[in-house]
């Protein structure tokens, strides 16, 4: 799909999709990295293996909206990096993460307190 992408929606792509692309705008905050380098650096700060078609469909997603962008390969690996709409959703996403997350230590730690 060529032409404008459509706006950053950090609630709607990164809603039901969350896991994945929110593990890969958060590596390629990092800088731009091709999909195995991708798959490395979620596996070492996530602890999550991402298969490779679910990678690629993430990635394919991710770009159709705007928010990475493909680089000139140098040989067959295809680099990618964050956009300025990803590091907007990104952000969005994470501190909306951080407030649930925020709330339900809260909540574990006043209701299930060890006796």
């Amino acid at each position: 799909m060529k032409g404008t992408p459509e706006p950053a929606n950090p609630e709607g792509l990164l809603g039901r999709s969350s896991g994945p692309a929110s593990l890969i705008l958060s590596s390629l905050a990092d800088g731009a990295k091709h999909g195995y380098a991708l798959t490395k650096d979620i596996e070492s700060f996530a602890g999550v293996r991402i298969a490779p078609g679910t990678l690629y469909e993430a990635l394919s997603r991710l770009e159709a909206h705007g928010m990475i962008e493909a680089l000139e390969s140098q040989d067959r690996r295809r680099p990618y990096r964050l956009t300025a709409a990803g590091a907007a959703a990104l952000s969005s996403y994470l501190e909306t993460q951080k407030k649930v997350t925020e709330v339900g230590l809260r909540r574990l730690a006043s209701n299930w307190a060890p006796a």
